[in-house]
């Protein structure tokens, strides 16, 4: 289980990522800004998952 969250997490970091470098080439500025939120929200999981890994 830890395993496919910290693949979940880790494939919504580099979408994101890839969301937001490629937004500017369009010219979409919103995308550009849902792509980092996304890239966020990848990293918060993989380090709650890390945390959790820790204490289990």
């Amino acid at each position: 289980m830890k395993g496919s969250e910290k693949t979940k997490a880790r494939l919504e970091q580099f979408a994101g990522r890839m969301v937001r470098k490629a937004a500017p080439l369009v010219g979409e500025k919103i995308v550009a800004a849902k792509g980092l939120a996304m890239e966020v929200r990848g990293k918060a999981r993989l380090m709650k998952v890390s945390v959790k890994d820790r204490f289990h």
